[in-house]
């Protein structure tokens, strides 16, 4: 406890001293007067801050002060630092000197330095170290020898390994020994580094320090890592497994694909599996540099072996297949499995590249059966333009195939062929299957279509020649494919004569989801033909204000043209809950003027209500708000109330109640609510107004935000 009182001391007057205005006087002292201090009987602290300073300024000629403090534990970590930092041999020398003399924890931290300045000198003495009784010591010599990494220091090293020293030693060895290698390598001496990380490998020490010999070992062998690897992936230990696979996706050298097709043959189906990953990812990293990758392995693995492996390599070819393996690939789709198939087609319909496109348009002219339907299913999933032999196979017997060639269509069809679908959404003896098909291609095909205009009067002139469900269909097709074109043949075919036509058109009106469109709904709503029409278009046109980001002041007014039109009280409350949802002064008039005249009383007062309270109050006219709530006067009761955040309330109710009147509003003295209720209950954090109330004998709850208007909504119970 005294020790660590006066290190606590000590680490004290540093701090002062670095922080205090000594700091700048130091700056200008000469390295003999701080030296002057190491000889004087200044405080320890100050003493510890100079080394600090010769740790910059320092010279040899500061050595010998700077040796003397090496013994004294207090001092010894400051004096090393110092020591570590002056050039030249005299530290170098004064810390050997003094290796030779001290013991215990002194000693351990100037073995430690020893290391650190790399001194190939003391590798006689921290050999004899390394058999200190101490294991302390022991162990600081052995790690200074791998620090100092030179070829003396190597064969201490294995004397050490070799001498099968007591087990926490042997630790201590392997890891310099590790260290030592690394040192020889950077230094070019990769025999003496081979030599070491072979012993480490071999010898009994911990596994850990076994697998980072391995690891330096294959670095060592460069192209030519084989059999390192192969050794690795084929070992039973699971961590040596695990460090194979990290090689495998760094390796080089024409032999690795090889390592690699052997150990997925050799190993269980998991660690095959988790290997070919491996492989594909060492694949991509090729692929990413430019350099040739062979796909063979991941063609072989994919074509047969355990399922595991087989669909680990199908989704690797997905990531880096070519036209190369296309041919595998069909195969494999065409397998009995559904899980094999599954893989397969997934991956053909992921393959990059536009030489698989041209090798499946060239099959679609020559292949038949399931290959077939397969192809035309990667056409459409591809979008691969392929009009002629897609429209070919819409006259094959196969259902399936037709109906296959109908949905690809839909993914790959150009404008100038869109009316062959239509063509086929019209057909009026065609299989319900196939039909829906057609119709879905259809849409589908409209929808992606770059050039909506020109789409648009497509569609909008075949209504006139197609049946009455195909007629809806166009129809629908042309509100999902949007724009002013479509919106103005919708309108023009929605005041037709046809009742269906009328119906359908009046639907997708409803649906409109474009604002700039806004005036011809609004357009419809007034000169359509039946009212029940009408009334759709403005709900999609009230839809709109409700929607979309506008000036407040434009909401308003298309809120008040619904009004005009809405003649049901159900229908005009859709325009309250624009107003609720979108709350402003110009909301809060119309609100309010809807409680004075309309049909909706009740709900617009809600609306005008809830509309104060989220705007608190600011730019309205408040005596317009009492006005129209005290037109009908209400029984109001507090029965709680309470003001504050998080753990910190005040019970306000006494207030509240004093306040109360006929109506649903409780005005208090101040808009501030600190004021009105005597005080701040939270300090800094947002507060809130929580009352309990009964109005008319139904109860109803609120929580106000801080500072709004004291508005109590009606209970609906």
């Amino acid at each position: 406890m005294k020790s660590l009182n006066k290190n606590l001391s000590l680490i004290c007057c540093i701090a002062f001293a670095l922080i205090g205005p000594s700091t700048v006087l130091w700056a200008q002292q000469s390295e003999q007067e701080l030296l002057a201090v190491l000889r004087s009987e200044a405080p320890k602290g100050e003493k510890a801050i100079t080394c600090k300073r010769l740790a910059v300024y320092g010279s040899e000629a500061a050595v010998s002060e700077l040796a003397k403090l090496l013994a004294d534990p207090e001092l010894s970590s400051w004096s090393r630092i110092a020591l570590e930092a002056i050039p030249g041999s005299a530290s170098k020398a004064a810390l050997r000197e003094a290796a030779g003399k001290l013991e215990g924890r002194t000693l351990i931290g100037v073995l430690n330095s020893l290391g650190v300045l790399r001194d190939s000198d003391a590798v006689p003495l921290l050999v004899a170290r390394c058999k200190a009784s101490d294991s302390d010591v022991a162990a600081a010599a052995i790690a200074a020898l791998g620090e100092i990494g030179n070829a003396a220091a190597a064969d201490a090293l294995k004397a050490g390994i070799a001498a099968q020293v007591e087990s926490k030693t042997r630790a201590e060895y392997a890891q310099a020994a590790v260290v030592c290698a690394e040192r020889l390598m950077r230094a070019g001496n990769n025999p003496a580094a081979a030599e070491l990380y072979q012993l480490v490998r071999q010898a009994d020490v911990p596994k850990q320090r076994q697998l980072e010999a391995t690891r330096g070992l294959f670095a060592l062998s460069g192209t030519q890592g084989g059999p390192i690897l192969a050794e690795c992936l084929n070992s039973a230990d699971e961590d040596t497994f695990r460090l194979g696979l990290t090689l495998a996706r760094v390796a080089s050298g024409n032999e690795v694909q090889t390592v690699l097709s052997q150990a997925i043959r050799k190993a269980q189906p998991d660690r095959a599996g988790l290997v070919l990953l491996a492989m594909a990812d060492r694949l991509a990293s090729l692929a990413t540099a430019n350099q040739p990758a062979d796909l063979s392995p991941l063609t072989e693995a994919a074509a047969e072996g355990a399922k595991p492996v087989r669909l680990s390599a199908l989704n690797a070819l997905g990531r880096l297949g070519n036209v190369s393996v296309l041919d595998s690939l069909l195969k494999a789709a065409g397998e009995k499995d559904p899980e094999i198939a599954t893989a397969a087609k997934q991956a053909l319909a992921e393959i990059p590249g536009e030489g698989v496109n041209q090798k499946i348009g060239q099959l679609l002219g020559t292949a038949g059966g399931e290959q077939l339907k397969l192809l035309v299913e990667l056409a459409g999933s591809r979008r691969i333009p392929a009009t002629a032999d897609l429209q070919r196979i819409l006259d094959s017997r196969d259902r399936d195939l037709r109906r296959a060639a109908l949905l690809a269509l839909g993914e790959t069809v150009e404008l100038k062929d869109l009316s062959l679908l239509v063509e086929r959404a019209s057909a009026a003896n065609a299989d319900a299957e196939e039909l829906a098909a057609a119709r879905q291609a259809l849409r589908t095909a409209a929808v992606r279509m770059p050039q909506p205009d020109e789409c648009a009067e497509l569609l909008a002139g075949a209504v006139a020649r197609a049946p009455e469900a195909t007629q809806v269909l166009l129809i629908e097709t042309l509100g999902e494919v949007g724009g002013r074109k479509s919106l103005d043949a919708i309108i023009r075919l929605a005041k037709g004569d046809l009742n269906v036509l009328q119906d359908a058109g009046s639907k997708v009106l409803g649906k409109w989801s474009n604002l700039a469109d806004a005036e011809a709904l609004l357009d419809y709503a007034r000169t359509g033909p039946s009212n029940q029409y009408r009334l759709r278009a403005l709900k999609g046109y009230i839809a709109l204000a409700r929607r979309f980001a506008m000036p407040e002041a434009e909401r308003v007014k298309m809120c008040r043209q619904s009004l005009e039109l809405f003649k049901q009280p159900g229908d005009r409350k859709l325009v309250l809950d624009v107003l609720r949802i979108h709350p402003s002064p110009e909301a809060f008039l119309l609100a309010t003027e809807l409680a004075e005249t309309g049909e909706v009383n009740a709900e617009a007062m809600e609306t005008a209500a809830t509309i104060a309270q989220k705007l608190g109050g600011q730019e309205l006219d408040l005596e317009r708000l009492k006005r129209v709530f005290g037109a009908k006067a209400v029984e109001l009761e507090i029965l709680e109330a309470k003001y504050g955040a998080g753990d910190n309330w005040q019970d306000v109710t006494d207030v509240l109640r004093k306040l109360t009147g006929k109506l649903p509003w409780v005005s208090l003295p101040s808009p501030n609510y600190n004021q009105s209720f005597g005080g701040d209950p939270a300090p800094g954090v947002p507060k809130q107004l929580r009352v309990r109330y009964r109005i008319n004998g139904k109860e109803g709850e609120v929580s106000l935000a801080e500072n709004a208007l004291v508005l109590l909504p009606t209970p609906k119970q």
